[in-house]
């Protein structure tokens, strides 16, 4: 995304959490199985259905992919759009497909199924890490499950793709990074899904940054703003409880941002000093399961546990500074994801809400017509694009999730590690935990193990 799950602060509370099925969501709701559309028949819930042959079936005798998902609110349909879309838009050299979905509520996880197109449906992570038709399990449950999910796929045999931040801690995390280290030499993969990376215009930036285009990196600034959390009566859904979510803000958005700075940068953090703020510290019961960032209250009122904004500096390796702000508590901001990088020649911004657009400045231009200019990410030799429309014709946030599904085909099929990996995902959590451990003594400088 484990940790055991705490006691319940009150009876009512535990009903709540009970009810409050982090893997289910209002957009799934319980259907008969005969309403799927007419590209997802109905399918017996523990078949792996007529479309997942292990064998080769299509002219090309592409062999298939079999995927496995853990989770099916709103992670695992960005992920579900990704998997079903990724082969109707790229020659991939396997061929994905949707075998099973996991969840715990038998009639959502099945309709879910059929809304997403899954064959089959299964209420035990355990069952579906079992089953002999999954080649590779897609994680997208809560921070808490993602270690125990993640080690025991890997021993089955199957490659991993797991959601981030990729663990609650960092003892979880180096667990997770040796079992993918003792999977790799059996060939398996295992990937963390920092989806960010795979907008265009952020893989663009990258290209740039490695060709030298803005020399010695001096400063990076990104910002994540959110505003979900500015009404108090929303409710206390589990990415409120560090039981199960870990941390809040910072580990929400803020690993996000961490690891779009240092890819964007070809570098990690060496430090950092921080801040973080809890502003309203008791929150209504959650009264059913939760959709996406939608929930509604109930009587009794829980505590909340984990930080609502995250301030922090840092430096690079290199010696480059950066800023850092992620919140869940900025009014108006609804995904505001903004990044720049100044460097000796030039600078480099991006703002997640204008996703097709690049802005860079070249240094090297003289003064008199020199300026910060738009780069229309949309040309067909700039990443990912030369499978989609013609230029000019915009991408969205669901298309990161289907380059993340190529990039992870990809390397399952030539046997290389993807990235990013789950050592990456490792250095992303010793950054979030130097960033807690810098708040909690007063803004100190924090150095991180690279």
């Amino acid at each position: 995304m484990g940790q055991p799950q705490q006691p319940a602060d009150t009876e009512a509370e535990a009903d709540a959490l009970r009810a409050a099925d982090p893997a289910a969501g209002a957009d799934t709701p319980a259907r008969p199985e005969t309403a799927a559309g007419p590209d997802t028949p109905a399918r017996p819930e523990t078949a792996a259905g007529a479309d997942t042959p292990a064998r080769p079936d299509t002219p090309a005798g592409k062999p298939p992919l079999r995927i496995g998902l853990v989770g099916y609110a709103f992670m695992g349909a960005a992920h579900s759009q990704g998997w079903r879309t990724v082969g109707r838009v790229f020659d991939l050299p396997r061929r994905p497909v949707l075998a099973a979905v996991c969840g715990r509520d038998a009639a959502a996880v099945r309709a879910a199924a059929d809304r997403h197109g899954w064959a089959a449906a299964e209420t035990d992570w355990r069952a579906l890490i079992a089953r002999d038709d999954i080649d590779l399990v897609d994680i997208c449950t809560p921070g808490d499950s993602h270690a125990e999910i993640a080690v025991a796929a890997l021993a089955a045999g199957k490659h991993v793709l797991c959601e981030k931040p990729l663990a609650n801690t960092v003892a979880e995390a180096e667990t997770m990074v040796r079992a993918a280290d003792e999977a790799r030499r059996r060939g398996q993969v295992a990937m963390v899904g920092f989806n960010y990376r795979r907008v265009p215009a952020t893989a663009l930036a990258r290209r740039m940054v490695a060709e030298g285009r803005l020399g010695t990196l001096r400063h990076v600034r990104v910002t994540y703003l959110q505003d979900w959390l500015v009404d108090p009566a929303f409710p206390l859904t589990w990415r409120l409880r560090r039981e199960h979510a870990g941390s809040g803000s910072l580990g929400d958005l803020g690993a996000h941002i961490v690891d779009l700075a240092q890819y964007l940068a070809g570098e990690p953090l060496a430090g950092v000093s921080a801040l973080t703020e809890t502003f309203v510290r008791e929150r209504p019961l959650p009264s059913a399961p939760t959709s996406g960032l939608a929930a509604v209250s109930s009587a009794g009122t829980g505590t909340v546990t984990v930080d609502d904004a995250a301030l922090f500096t840092g430096r690079f390796t290199s010696g480059a500074l950066a800023s850092f702000e992620a919140t869940r508590y900025a009014t108006g901001r609804k995904n505001a994801l903004r990044i720049e990088l100044n460097g000796e020649r030039g600078s480099l911004a991006f703002d997640l809400e204008r996703l097709n657009e690049l802005w860079y400045h070249d240094g090297t231009e003289p003064a008199d017509h020199a300026g910060f200019r738009r780069i229309l990410v949309t040309e067909p030799g700039h990443p990912y694009l030369e499978a989609w429309w013609p230029p000019g014709h915009g991408l969205g946030y669901e298309h990161t999730f289907v380059h993340q599904a190529r990039d992870l085909v990809l390397a399952v099929a030539e046997g290389r590690a993807p990235e990013p990996s789950f050592a990456d995902g490792l250095q992303v959590q010793r950054v979030l935990a130097a960033v807690e451990e810098s708040a909690e003594k007063n803004s100190v400088y924090t150095p991180i193990a690279v």
